[in-house]
């Protein structure tokens, strides 16, 4: 298995091999470009010396700002995501040992559960949480019983909504064409 979101080949092997980085990346998904958010965690990684939730958790807060803010910046909001990330590591220290992982893997859970569990963490709303479930069954492995029903619209095989669909440049191309419809369908709506 091995992601292919940012264009980046190292951006994408730290996501493939790193659940911290690629739940970090989802987070950051926001009011930016989806490649740019998810190669985040690697600038994050290179600027603090490693991706791990201990350190990120316990960063000091001015300086983690400075760390999203450096050219070119992590995210467009350095000062909000920094604390996003800061909040969603210190989560995964406290409820989950240091290990995003055990978030889909503690107990063996079903689809339902990993959503209850995802929309628990700081800055992962209903959205968010279901479109992390479905990358985490059509592209991470997961294989937890309900989690395509769990995902709802994002966890539908053949789909070209999100992040979760994205394997390829033509894939990329096409859920920029299903966002780009969906909000003019919003807008005309």
């Amino acid at each position: 298995m091995s992601l292919h979101i940012t264009g980046d080949p190292e951006a994408d092997a730290l996501l493939t091999d790193d659940p911290l980085a690629l739940l970090i990346g989802m987070l950051l998904d926001q009011q930016v470009a989806m490649e740019t958010a998810f190669a985040g965690p690697l600038k994050i990684a290179q600027r603090v010396g490693g991706l791990d939730a201990a350190t990120l958790a316990a960063y000091d807060p001015e300086a983690l700002v400075a760390v999203f803010a450096q050219t070119p910046a992590v995210h467009r909001f350095p000062g909000s995501m920094a604390g996003r990330v800061q909040a969603v590591s210190q989560a995964v220290v406290a409820e989950w040992g240091g290990d995003a992982a055990a978030i889909w893997t503690e107990g063996t859970p079903d689809g339902p559960t990993v959503l209850k569990r995802l929309k628990a963490l700081p800055g992962f709303g209903e959205q968010k949480a279901k479109i992390f479930l479905a990358l985490l069954g059509k592209q991470y492995g997961f294989t937890g019983a309900g989690w395509r029903e769990a995902a709802g619209a994002y966890g539908e095989e053949g789909s070209f909504r999100s992040v979760a669909d994205i394997v390829s440049p033509e894939s990329l191309t096409k859920v920029r064409e299903h966002k780009r419809a969906a909000k003019a369908a919003a807008k005309a709506g």
